[in-house]
Formats: C-alpha cells, sequence, structure tokens
C-alpha cells in the first residue's frame, strides 16, 4: 500500500530508512508513550526495521520536502476479538515533527483507505498518561469507548489505558459535512 497526502507518503518501509527510524525510536519518550523501549543502538533498530520490512501492516511516514521517515502507523488486526471488520491503529512519530498536524493527516488518511475497503470499525489507544496521544485521538473524532490495561513485555509494566473506535458510519456521515 501507497497512500499519499499533501505532506507525507505513507508506504512499506525499505533498508534505507535505517538512520531515519533510529534517529525517532531513540528519542527520549517516543517509544515509551506507545509501550516500547526507546532503541539504544543501530543494531536494535536494523532488528526492528528488519521486522517491519517484513509486516505489511506498518507503514513508513516519510516527508515529501526531505524524503526523511518521520515516524509509522501499523494497521494491526483486532486483537480483543479477531473480527475481520476491524482494526487497530498504533503510531509513532519523531518529536522534531510533533504538534505540526502531520499525525492528523496521517489518521485521515489511513481512515479513509480502510472505510473505503471492508472495514467497519477502527480503534486506537493510548496510555492514560499520555495526553499527546488522547488529544490527537480525539481531534480526530474517535469516540471514547471503555478504560483498560495494557502490558508492556519490552518495559515489563501494566498501563491504564483509555480506548477509542471510529465506525464507518461515523466516517461517512462526517464526510458529508
Amino acid at each position: 500500500m501507497r497512500l499519499e497526502t499533501s505532506r507525507i507518503i505513507l508506504r512499506p518501509f525499505e533498508k534505507k530508512d535505517l538512520e531515519d527510524l533510529d534517529e525517532y525510536c531513540s528519542q527520549d519518550g517516543v517509544g515509551e508513550m506507545a509501550g516500547w523501549k526507546q532503541h539504544c543502538n543501530l543494531l536494535t533498530s536494523k532488528e526492528v526495521l528488519d521486522r517491519n520490512i517484513q509486516n505489511e501492516n506498518i507503514f513508513a511516514i516519510e516527508n515529501k520536502e526531505n524524503k526523511k521517515v518521520i515516524g509509522h502507523i501499523a494497521v494491526n488486526n483486532d486483537s480483543e476479538n479477531g473480527r475481520e471488520d476491524t482494526k487497530e491503529l498504533g503510531c509513532a512519530l519523531n518529536r522534531n515533527y510533533q504538534n505540526q498536524g502531520i499525525m492528523t493527516e496521517v489518521i485521515y488518511q489511513i481512515l479513509d483507505y480502510l472505510f473505503s475497503k471492508d472495514i467497519k470499525y477502527v480503534y486506537a489507544c493510548c496510555f492514560q498518561s499520555n495526553k499527546p496521544s488522547k488529544g490527537l485521538i480525539e481531534k480526530c473524532g474517535f469516540t471514547f469507548e471503555q478504560e483498560g490495561l495494557f502490558y508492556s513485555k519490552s518495559l515489563n509494566k501494566t498501563f491504564k489505558s483509555f480506548e477509542y473506535v471510529y465506525s464507518k458510519n461515523d466516517w461517512q456521515s462526517q464526510k458529508r459535512h
């Protein structure tokens, strides 16, 4: 899959993305807010990049202006009930590109793509302590569904989370206005 907006390209990861991925994955707090350990060396980033290249559900976020990969978005299968019509989003963004509306643009593009297919529900979750992600999810129009718990194996910690959902019906009614 390859999707574009005015500022970004969503595409599969490639070998050439190693330094860009390492840059944002090694930034303090980026991974921890998403449930994974900050990268401490290039080898860790190379292992993650190799997995991302193999995973057709993770997309690099490339900045059109400088051709730099500035983050990623994962479109995962439903982890709760295994429903075919449901996806879950997860994302990370280089700190130098946060608070510029880029991730909002990315999420809208992904929602538009998914809801043009057979997907009826898209979930987005965040840790209760992650105020920026909570704000982003709510700004994008997701509806709060419930509180939950998330255990991060790499951080060996359980986090309280907020779980949000966006339905295809809501998306279609929003797009008409």
